[in-house]
C-alpha cells in the first residue's frame, strides 16, 4: 500500500527518489518567475491576442478565466512538469482509491466516498464504504422530511422553526457556508443558526431570541467531547431545562452528530437520532458527511443530493481532465507559481455573491490549517515556503476597504474572483452592478494607470497644471496585479459543490507539491493543552509547570478579573 511519500511519478519511480530532478525543477520556476517580474500583463494581451481564450477552463458549471496571471505557456509547461515530477497522477489516485495517505495518522483520506454514487465500490482494507455512507445519507434524510413536514415537534407539539448548529471548525464553517448560500431555496418555516464561538455572548444573544418549544439543536462532535461544542451545547441544554420542560424531553429538541453513542446518551439524546462518520473524513472536509445534516434540514435531501453530485463531477474532473483543463490543478499551480517563484506570502478570495460571503472563512480553515506545514510527509524541513494566508470578504465590500492596498500596496496579492452569471436572488440592476464591478477590478489590478493616462484624466476634468503635478503621483498605480476570475453558472447547490470540491482538490494539488500532509493539523493541540492548565489555574491559584513570567502575570490578571466577577453575583 503507497504512503504518502511514495506516489509514483510517471517512469515509476516515486517523487521523493528524484530529488535532483524535482530540484531542478523548482530552480527553473524561480528563474522564470525572475523572468517574468520585468514584463507586464497590459504588454503580454496587446502582443497576444488568443490569450484569453487559450488561459480559460470550464467543469462542472465553473468558467475560470485565468490570463490575467503573470505566466506565460512556457510557463505553465514547466508547472505541469513540476506536478508529473512531484507524483501528483499517483498521488490523486492513492487518495481515491482509499489508501492511508494521511501518513502521521494513519488514516484513508476519503471525504470524496461521501459524494460517490451508490453504485461505486471504494474499499478501505478491503471492505466497501459506499453502502454505509448511503445508508447513513438516508438515516440523516428520513429525519429530515420528519422535521420539515411537520411530523417532528417538539415536546409541547410546537412545529420546529429554529434549528441550532452547535459545533466549531469544519463542524460549523462548511455547513455555515452552505445555508448561507442556499437560503433563497431553504424551507420557508426554518431559520438556521450557528454557534461555534465558545464565548457565552453568541450563545446567550441567540438564546433571547428563541422559543424553547420550537427550536432544535444539533450537537456536531465526532467523539462528543471536543471543549468549545460541549460547552456551549450544556448551556443550551440548561436554558432548555429552564422553563419546566423535563429531562426526557431533550430528545424532543437535540440530535448529534457523534460516534460517541455513550456520551450522547448521557446528555439526554436518543441514540436513533445519532448520525455518524468515519475516521477517514477529517473535519475540515466533512460538510458532505451527516455533519451537513443542518443544511440537510434546510434546503431537504433532494438539494442536499444535488450539492453531493456537483462535488462528485468535480471529482471526476480531477480524476481525468488533463492538466492544462484541470480547475483544481491549474489554481494550485499558479498558487505555488507566486509563492514559490514571486515569494508572495498571502492569498485573497473576494466573492462577489452575498451567498458566498463566508467562502474566504471556509477556505481559511481549508487551505490553512492543511498546508501550514513546514515539515514534509517523511518528517524533513520542507526546505521552501508553503501555504499562503489566506483571506478576504464580500468583493463589492472589500473595494470601500482593503482594494486600496491591492491596487497601490507594496506587496504582490495574488486574488480569486468569484462571482455567479445568474442569481435569482439578486434582481437587476444590483446583479449588474455585481459583475460589472468583479470584472473591471480585475481589468484595473492588470492594467493600472500610467502617469500619461493618469495625466490625460485631470487635464479632461479640467485641473490646472500644478494640481495635476501634485497629484500625478498619487493618481498612477502600476497594475501588473494577477487575479483569477471564476464564474459560476449560478449559485446552486450542484455548483456550489462542484466550486468548494474545486478548492479542496486544489488544496491537496499544492500538498503534493510541496510534499506535505495536507490532512493532519498537529499544530493546533499545543494551544489546545495548554489552555486546559491554564483553566486549572485559574480554580487552584498554581500556575502551571514551566509557565513563563508573561503568561503567569496574565493568569493572575484574569484570575482575579473572574474572581471579582464572581464577588459581584447577586445571591438567590
Amino acid at each position: 500500500m503507497n504512503r504518502p511519500s511514495d506516489f509514483s511519478a510517471p517512469d515509476g519511480r516515486t517523487a521523493n527518489t528524484m530529488p535532483d530532478a524535482r530540484s531542478d525543477l523548482w530552480s527553473r520556476v524561480q528563474l522564470a518567475a525572475q523572468q517574468q517580474a520585468g514584463r507586464h500583463l497590459r504588454d503580454q494581451f496587446a502582443t497576444d491576442p488568443d490569450r484569453a481564450t487559450r488561459m480559460r477552463a470550464r467543469s462542472s458549471g465553473i468558467f475560470i478565466d485565468y490570463s490575467k496571471n503573470r505566466l506565460d505557456d512556457a510557463d505553465l509547461q514547466l508547472l505541469f512538469d513540476l506536478a508529473d515530477a512531484s507524483g501528483l497522477r499517483g498521488a490523486i489516485d492513492a487518495m481515491f482509491a482509499g489508501e492511508r495517505i494521511n501518513s502521521t495518522e494513519h488514516r484513508a483520506v476519503l471525504h470524496t466516498a461521501l459524494r460517490a454514487p451508490a453504485s461505486a465500490d471504494i474499499r478501505v482494507d478491503g471492505h466497501n464504504v459506499v453502502p454505509g455512507v448511503h445508508a447513513e445519507i438516508a438515516h440523516m434524510a428520513g429525519f429530515a422530511e420528519q422535521v420539515r413536514s411537520g411530523q417532528w415537534r417538539g415536546h409541547t407539539g410546537e412545529l420546529i422553526t429554529n434549528i441550532v448548529n452547535i459545533g466549531i471548525g469544519g463542524s460549523d464553517l462548511g455547513p455555515r457556508l452552505v445555508c448561507d448560500a442556499l437560503r433563497p431555496i431553504g424551507h420557508p418555516r426554518l431559520r438556521t443558526h450557528f454557534v461555534a464561538n465558545v464565548d457565552a455572548g453568541r450563545l446567550n444573544g441567540l438564546l433571547r431570541q428563541l422559543d424553547r418549544r420550537s427550536t432544535l439543536f444539533v450537537v456536531c462532535s465526532k467523539s462528543f467531547t471536543t471543549q468549545e461544542t460541549l460547552t456551549n451545547a450544556r448551556s443550551a441544554r440548561a436554558w432548555f431545562l429552564q422553563d419546566g420542560a423535563a429531562e426526557a424531553n431533550i430528545s424532543r429538541h437535540f440530535v448529534a452528530v457523534s460516534t460517541n453513542a455513550e456520551a450522547v446518551t448521557a446528555f439526554g439524546i436518543d441514540p436513533a437520532n445519532m448520525f455518524g462518520f468515519w475516521d477517514w473524513v477529517g473535519g475540515r472536509y466533512s460538510l458532505w458527511s451527516a455533519v451537513g445534516l443542518s443544511i440537510m434540514l434546510q434546503v431537504g435531501p433532494a438539494a442536499f443530493g444535488e450539492l453531493l453530485a456537483g462535488a462528485h463531477a468535480m471529482d471526476t474532473h480531477f480524476q481525468t481532465a488533463p492538466w492544462s483543463q484541470n480547475l483544481p490543478v491549474l489554481l494550485a499551480l499558479l498558487g505555488v507559481w507566486y509563492v514559490n517563484g514571486f515569494g508572495t506570502t498571502t492569498h485573497m478570495v473576494a466573492p462577489y455573491d452575498h451567498g458566498l460571503r463566508q467562502l474566504p472563512g471556509f477556505l481559511q480553515q481549508l487551505d490553512m490549517e492543511s498546508n501550514g506545514k513546514q515539515t514534509t510527509r517523511d518528517g524533513q524541513p520542507v526546505g521552501r515556503a508553503t501555504g499562503p494566508v489566506v483571506w478576504g470578504a464580500s468583493g463589492i465590500n472589500g473595494q470601500h476597504a482593503f482594494y486600496q492596498l491591492l491596487h497601490q500596496g507594496s506587496q504582490l496579492v495574488p486574488a480569486d474572483f468569484v462571482a455567479t452569471l445568474h442569481s435569482p436572488d439578486n434582481t437587476r440592476p444590483h446583479h449588474d452592478i455585481v459583475l460589472a464591478n468583479c470584472i473591471a477590478q480585475a481589468q484595473a489590478l492588470m492594467m493600472g494607470r500610467t502617469p500619461d493616462e493618469a495625466r490625460a484624466e485631470m487635464e479632461s476634468e479640467g485641473l490646472s497644471p500644478e494640481r495635476i503635478a501634485e497629484l500625478l503621483p498619487h493618481r498612477c498605480f502600476a497594475g501588473n496585479r494577477p487575479t483569477n476570475v471564476i464564474l459560476l453558472d449560478a449559485l446552486s447547490p450542484r455548483t456550489l459543490g462542484a466550486l468548494l470540491a474545486m478548492y479542496e482538490h486544489k488544496v491537496f494539488t499544492q500538498g503534493v507539491l510541496w510534499n506535505v500532509n495536507s490532512f493532519d493539523q498537529w499544530g493546533v493541540e499545543l494551544g489546545k493543552q495548554l489552555a486546559r492548565r491554564i483553566e486549572s489555574a485559574f480554580a487552584s491559584g498554581l500556575a502551571p509547570a514551566g509557565a513563563d513570567s508573561s503568561t503567569c502575570q496574565l493568569i493572575d490578571l484574569a484570575r482575579a478579573a473572574l474572581a471579582a466577577r464572581d464577588d459581584d453575583k447577586p445571591t438567590r
